[in-house]
Protein backbone atom coordinates (compact mmCIF):
# COMPACT_ATOMS: atom_id res chain seq x y z
CA UNK A 1 0.00 0.00 0.00
CA UNK A 2 1.28 3.60 -0.70
CA UNK A 3 2.29 5.88 1.94
CA UNK A 4 -0.50 7.31 3.82
CA UNK A 5 -0.86 11.09 4.70
CA UNK A 6 -1.69 11.48 8.21
CA UNK A 7 -2.44 14.87 7.72
CA UNK A 8 -5.13 14.28 5.65
CA UNK A 9 -6.76 11.69 7.47
CA UNK A 10 -9.78 12.66 9.79
CA UNK A 11 -9.85 10.92 13.34
CA UNK A 12 -12.91 10.13 12.56
CA UNK A 13 -12.78 7.80 10.11
CA UNK A 14 -11.25 5.78 12.78
CA UNK A 15 -14.14 6.43 15.43
CA UNK A 16 -16.20 4.90 12.23
CA UNK A 17 -14.36 1.96 11.62
CA UNK A 18 -14.57 1.15 15.26
CA UNK A 19 -18.35 1.66 15.16
CA UNK A 20 -18.27 -0.73 12.12
CA UNK A 21 -16.01 -3.23 13.59
CA UNK A 22 -18.79 -3.27 16.95
CA UNK A 23 -22.03 -3.11 14.99
CA UNK A 24 -21.28 -5.10 11.77
CA UNK A 25 -24.33 -2.59 10.52
CA UNK A 26 -24.51 0.84 9.08
CA UNK A 27 -27.48 1.76 10.48
CA UNK A 28 -26.78 0.70 14.12
CA UNK A 29 -23.15 2.42 13.37
CA UNK A 30 -24.60 5.57 12.88
CA UNK A 31 -27.38 5.66 15.78
CA UNK A 32 -24.31 4.76 17.93
CA UNK A 33 -22.13 7.88 16.77
CA UNK A 34 -25.59 9.85 16.69
CA UNK A 35 -25.08 10.79 12.93
CA UNK A 36 -27.56 10.15 9.86
CA UNK A 37 -26.89 6.95 7.67
CA UNK A 38 -26.01 9.04 4.79
CA UNK A 39 -22.49 10.30 6.30
CA UNK A 40 -22.02 6.90 7.77
CA UNK A 41 -21.64 5.51 4.11
CA UNK A 42 -19.88 8.40 3.42
CA UNK A 43 -17.36 7.72 6.09
CA UNK A 44 -16.98 3.72 5.08
CA UNK A 45 -16.18 4.93 1.33
CA UNK A 46 -13.59 7.21 2.39
CA UNK A 47 -12.21 4.11 4.68
CA UNK A 48 -12.01 2.28 1.55
CA UNK A 49 -9.98 4.95 -0.43
CA UNK A 50 -7.86 5.39 2.37
CA UNK A 51 -6.70 1.71 3.40
CA UNK A 52 -7.67 0.74 -0.83
CA UNK A 53 -9.82 -1.72 0.46
CA UNK A 54 -13.25 -2.91 1.09
CA UNK A 55 -12.78 -3.18 4.56
CA UNK A 56 -16.37 -4.39 5.64
CA UNK A 57 -18.66 -6.65 3.23
CA UNK A 58 -22.57 -7.21 3.54
CA UNK A 59 -22.58 -10.95 4.00
CA UNK A 60 -26.07 -12.31 4.89
CA UNK A 61 -27.85 -9.35 7.63
CA UNK A 62 -24.28 -8.19 8.26
CA UNK A 63 -21.31 -6.16 7.38
CA UNK A 64 -18.48 -8.75 8.02
CA UNK A 65 -14.77 -7.63 8.37
CA UNK A 66 -12.41 -8.51 5.31
CA UNK A 67 -9.01 -9.89 6.47
CA UNK A 68 -7.56 -6.25 5.53
CA UNK A 69 -10.15 -5.04 8.14
CA UNK A 70 -9.42 -7.56 10.82
CA UNK A 71 -5.53 -6.94 10.55
CA UNK A 72 -6.30 -2.91 10.84
CA UNK A 73 -8.62 -2.95 13.50
CA UNK A 74 -5.99 -3.98 16.88
CA UNK A 75 -3.55 -1.47 15.61
CA UNK A 76 -6.76 1.35 15.18
CA UNK A 77 -8.51 0.52 18.47
CA UNK A 78 -5.36 0.44 20.64
CA UNK A 79 -4.55 3.86 18.72
CA UNK A 80 -8.15 5.45 20.19
CA UNK A 81 -7.57 4.04 23.39
CA UNK A 82 -4.57 5.48 23.70
CA UNK A 83 -6.03 8.72 22.65
CA UNK A 84 -8.88 8.71 24.72
CA UNK A 85 -6.57 7.67 27.94
CA UNK A 86 -4.01 10.90 26.95
CA UNK A 87 -7.52 13.88 27.23
CA UNK A 88 -8.58 12.18 30.14
CA UNK A 89 -5.08 11.84 31.88
CA UNK A 90 -4.40 15.58 30.31
CA UNK A 91 -7.75 16.74 31.87
CA UNK A 92 -7.80 14.92 35.67
CA UNK A 93 -6.00 15.57 38.19
CA UNK A 94 -6.22 13.55 41.10
CA UNK A 95 -4.67 14.37 44.44
CA UNK A 96 -4.93 11.67 46.75
CA UNK A 97 -2.93 9.53 44.30
CA UNK A 98 -0.48 11.99 42.02
CA UNK A 99 3.33 11.54 42.48
CA UNK A 100 3.39 15.12 40.63
CA UNK A 101 6.64 17.29 41.86
CA UNK A 102 5.42 20.80 42.16
CA UNK A 103 8.79 23.67 42.25
CA UNK A 104 7.54 26.55 44.21
CA UNK A 105 10.10 29.47 43.90
CA UNK A 106 10.35 30.80 47.23
CA UNK A 107 12.58 32.91 50.04
CA UNK A 108 13.41 31.50 53.35
CA UNK A 109 10.73 33.54 54.83
CA UNK A 110 8.25 31.89 52.59
CA UNK A 111 9.63 29.05 52.94
CA UNK A 112 9.45 29.11 56.55
CA UNK A 113 6.04 30.00 57.25
CA UNK A 114 4.27 28.22 54.28
CA UNK A 115 5.85 24.99 54.22
CA UNK A 116 4.94 23.42 57.36
CA UNK A 117 1.26 24.09 57.14
CA UNK A 118 1.30 22.98 53.57
CA UNK A 119 3.33 20.19 53.84
CA UNK A 120 0.51 18.68 56.91
CA UNK A 121 -1.98 19.68 54.22
CA UNK A 122 -0.28 17.74 51.85
CA UNK A 123 0.11 14.60 54.02
CA UNK A 124 -3.55 14.83 54.64
CA UNK A 125 -5.13 15.57 51.18
CA UNK A 126 -2.37 14.60 48.76
CA UNK A 127 0.14 11.90 50.37
CA UNK A 128 2.29 11.38 47.26
CA UNK A 129 2.78 14.91 45.92
CA UNK A 130 6.49 16.14 46.14
CA UNK A 131 7.72 19.99 46.05
CA UNK A 132 10.97 21.29 45.68
CA UNK A 133 11.69 24.72 46.68
CA UNK A 134 13.63 27.08 44.37
CA UNK A 135 16.03 30.36 45.86
CA UNK A 136 15.13 33.35 43.13
CA UNK A 137 16.55 36.79 42.75
CA UNK A 138 13.22 39.04 42.11
CA UNK A 139 14.68 40.42 38.56
CA UNK A 140 14.77 36.73 37.71
CA UNK A 141 11.36 34.69 38.60
CA UNK A 142 9.77 36.21 34.84
CA UNK A 143 12.82 34.17 33.13
CA UNK A 144 12.06 31.24 35.55
CA UNK A 145 8.71 31.09 34.96
CA UNK A 146 9.41 31.00 31.42
CA UNK A 147 11.75 28.30 31.11
CA UNK A 148 9.58 26.12 32.94
CA UNK A 149 11.52 26.36 36.26
CA UNK A 150 8.94 26.93 38.74
CA UNK A 151 5.29 26.26 38.95
CA UNK A 152 4.69 29.07 41.38
CA UNK A 153 6.63 31.90 43.39
CA UNK A 154 5.84 33.44 46.40
CA UNK A 155 7.04 36.87 47.88
CA UNK A 156 6.71 40.25 47.89
CA UNK A 157 6.27 41.51 44.29
CA UNK A 158 5.75 45.13 44.18
CA UNK A 159 5.95 44.83 40.50
CA UNK A 160 4.84 41.67 38.99
CA UNK A 161 6.86 40.45 35.83
CA UNK A 162 4.66 40.96 32.68
CA UNK A 163 2.93 37.56 31.27
CA UNK A 164 2.36 36.40 34.44
CA UNK A 165 -1.22 36.36 37.14
CA UNK A 166 -0.62 38.05 40.50
CA UNK A 167 -2.77 37.19 43.85
CA UNK A 168 -2.42 38.16 47.57
CA UNK A 169 -2.88 35.73 49.87
CA UNK A 170 -2.10 37.34 52.63
CA UNK A 171 -1.10 40.87 55.01
CA UNK A 172 2.19 40.77 56.71
CA UNK A 173 3.75 43.38 59.31
CA UNK A 174 6.69 44.02 61.45
CA UNK A 175 7.07 43.19 65.20
CA UNK A 176 9.86 43.55 67.72
CA UNK A 177 11.64 40.36 69.13
CA UNK A 178 14.34 40.18 72.27
CA UNK A 179 15.03 37.81 75.01
CA UNK A 180 12.57 36.48 77.39
CA UNK A 181 13.95 39.06 80.15
CA UNK A 182 14.62 41.79 78.35
CA UNK A 183 15.40 44.71 80.37
CA UNK A 184 14.09 46.75 77.46
CA UNK A 185 10.71 45.11 77.40
CA UNK A 186 7.56 46.04 79.25
CA UNK A 187 4.93 44.22 79.09
CA UNK A 188 4.78 43.45 74.77
CA UNK A 189 6.16 47.10 74.51
CA UNK A 190 9.73 49.34 74.17
CA UNK A 191 9.92 53.01 73.78
CA UNK A 192 11.29 54.55 71.31
CA UNK A 193 14.41 55.50 73.78
CA UNK A 194 15.03 52.17 74.93
CA UNK A 195 14.46 51.21 71.15
CA UNK A 196 17.32 53.16 70.13
CA UNK A 197 19.43 52.34 73.11
CA UNK A 198 19.97 48.53 72.37
CA UNK A 199 22.03 46.74 69.26
CA UNK A 200 20.28 45.22 66.76
CA UNK A 201 20.49 42.54 64.19
CA UNK A 202 19.14 42.34 60.59
CA UNK A 203 19.06 40.17 58.09
CA UNK A 204 19.74 41.35 54.43
CA UNK A 205 20.73 39.69 51.14
CA UNK A 206 22.30 42.59 50.17
CA UNK A 207 25.13 42.93 52.26
CA UNK A 208 24.04 46.52 53.34
CA UNK A 209 23.02 47.52 56.87
CA UNK A 210 19.63 49.80 55.51
CA UNK A 211 16.35 47.88 56.05
CA UNK A 212 12.57 48.85 56.24
CA UNK A 213 13.05 50.32 59.81
CA UNK A 214 16.39 52.15 59.38
CA UNK A 215 13.75 54.19 56.50
CA UNK A 216 11.04 54.49 59.01
CA UNK A 217 14.02 55.90 61.85
CA UNK A 218 15.79 58.03 58.75
CA UNK A 219 12.27 60.00 58.80
CA UNK A 220 12.82 60.90 62.31
CA UNK A 221 16.47 61.44 61.70
CA UNK A 222 17.36 58.37 63.83
CA UNK A 223 20.06 55.95 63.73
CA UNK A 224 20.10 52.65 65.46
CA UNK A 225 23.33 50.70 65.64
CA UNK A 226 23.07 47.10 63.78
CA UNK A 227 25.44 45.24 65.68
CA UNK A 228 24.50 41.56 63.44
CA UNK A 229 23.89 41.41 59.90
CA UNK A 230 23.52 38.12 58.61
CA UNK A 231 22.41 36.99 54.74
CA UNK A 232 21.12 33.40 57.52
CA UNK A 233 17.51 33.93 59.25
CA UNK A 234 17.69 30.99 61.24
CA UNK A 235 21.07 32.44 63.26
CA UNK A 236 19.06 35.04 64.63
CA UNK A 237 16.72 33.99 67.26
CA UNK A 238 19.83 31.88 68.56
CA UNK A 239 21.58 34.90 69.21
CA UNK A 240 19.07 37.11 69.94
CA UNK A 241 18.19 34.63 73.24
CA UNK A 242 21.69 34.92 74.32
CA UNK A 243 22.30 38.48 73.87
CA UNK A 244 20.35 42.12 74.41
CA UNK A 245 20.12 42.32 70.86
CA UNK A 246 16.79 43.38 69.41
CA UNK A 247 15.18 42.75 66.03
CA UNK A 248 12.86 43.83 63.69
CA UNK A 249 10.77 40.55 61.73
CA UNK A 250 7.58 39.70 60.03
CA UNK A 251 5.44 39.19 62.87
CA UNK A 252 4.32 35.37 61.45
CA UNK A 253 8.31 34.52 61.94
CA UNK A 254 9.00 36.25 65.13
CA UNK A 255 5.80 34.29 66.48
CA UNK A 256 7.53 30.67 65.31
CA UNK A 257 11.14 32.01 66.54
CA UNK A 258 9.86 33.18 69.96
CA UNK A 259 8.22 29.45 70.13
CA UNK A 260 11.56 28.04 69.08
CA UNK A 261 13.98 30.02 71.55
CA UNK A 262 11.60 31.39 74.29
CA UNK A 263 11.64 34.84 73.08
CA UNK A 264 9.14 37.48 74.02
CA UNK A 265 7.68 39.89 71.33
CA UNK A 266 6.98 43.67 71.28
CA UNK A 267 5.22 46.01 69.13
CA UNK A 268 7.87 48.84 67.66
CA UNK A 269 8.06 52.08 68.72
CA UNK A 270 7.55 53.56 65.38
CA UNK A 271 5.11 53.25 62.73
CA UNK A 272 5.88 50.77 59.95
CA UNK A 273 3.53 50.32 56.33
CA UNK A 274 2.12 46.67 56.20
CA UNK A 275 2.64 44.75 53.04
CA UNK A 276 1.49 41.97 50.85
CA UNK A 277 2.70 38.01 50.36
CA UNK A 278 1.60 37.23 47.35
CA UNK A 279 2.16 34.36 44.80
CA UNK A 280 2.68 34.36 40.95
CA UNK A 281 1.97 31.91 38.14
CA UNK A 282 2.34 31.74 34.38
CA UNK A 283 -0.76 31.98 32.17
CA UNK A 284 0.49 29.17 30.08
CA UNK A 285 -0.40 27.09 33.75
CA UNK A 286 -3.19 28.92 34.56
CA UNK A 287 -6.39 26.57 33.62
CA UNK A 288 -4.11 23.57 34.52
CA UNK A 289 -5.99 21.32 36.99
CA UNK A 290 -2.68 20.50 39.23
CA UNK A 291 -1.91 24.36 39.17
CA UNK A 292 -5.11 25.36 40.45
CA UNK A 293 -5.43 22.48 43.24
CA UNK A 294 -2.22 24.04 44.49
CA UNK A 295 -3.14 27.80 44.06
CA UNK A 296 -6.56 27.11 46.40
CA UNK A 297 -4.55 25.13 48.53
CA UNK A 298 -1.49 27.94 49.34
CA UNK A 299 -4.70 30.46 49.60
CA UNK A 300 -6.53 27.94 51.81
CA UNK A 301 -3.42 27.45 54.12
CA UNK A 302 -3.02 31.53 53.98
CA UNK A 303 -7.00 31.87 54.84
CA UNK A 304 -6.34 29.84 58.40
CA UNK A 305 -3.43 31.78 59.37
CA UNK A 306 -5.17 34.67 59.04
CA UNK A 307 -7.94 33.18 61.01
CA UNK A 308 -5.58 32.24 64.01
Amino acid sequence: MKSINLGAIDLNLLVAFAALLEQRSVTKAAEQLQIGQPAMSASLNRLRILFEDELFVRLGRQMQPTLKAQALAPGILAALQQIRQTMTSNQTFEPTSSERTFALGSSDYTSFVLVPPLMEFSHQNAPFLNFQMIGFEKDSVGDLFEQGVIDIALGVFPKPPRQTLWEPIFEERFVGIGRQGHPGIRNGKMSLDAFMAFSHALTTLRRDTIGEIDKALNEQSLERRIALTTPHMLVLPFAIASSDLVAALPYRIAFRFAMICNLTIFELPIATEPWMISMLWSPLSDQDEANRWLRNSIKTISQKMEAN
